[in-house]
């Protein structure tokens, strides 16, 4: 499923997780220590998570069960940075990542297994 999810609903997403389900009250008490939200602000960045199918809100107590994957939401950004600045072309933004730094020698290693797993596959 591909949700666009702004920073603000990402951290409600955080949240949801790391804990699997929370009520929204929880979600609220734990971005008011991260971030300094008030209970309105989450209260209304959750109702548009549900409204834009990323969270399950289940009674009772306004309990709340993410839809969306951290990995799905990754993915979806991924693909979107990709179309936008790069042409849909996942080698564009892969040559201008590799060419942003230099990279230990293991970690050229580990691309290099990832690349060859990826071709087995």
């Amino acid at each position: 499923m591909a949700v666009k999810l702004f920073d603000s609903e990402l951290r409600v997403m955080e949240v949801l997780w790391r804990e699997g389900e929370a009520t929204a009250k929880h979600i609220s008490d734990v971005l008011k220590e991260q971030v300094g939200w008030n209970m309105n602000t989450t209260y209304t960045v959750v109702k548009r998570c549900v409204q834009k199918g990323a969270i399950q809100r289940l009674e009772p107590h306004f309990l709340c069960r993410p839809l969306v994957s951290r990995e799905q939401a990754r993915q979806a950004e991924t693909d979107a940075l990709i179309d936008k600045f790069y042409d849909s072309s996942a080698d564009q933004l892969f040559a201008a990542l590799l060419g942003r730094r230099r990279l230990a020698p293991e970690k050229i290693e580990e691309l290099k297994r990832l690349i060859d797993q990826m071709e087995e596959d």
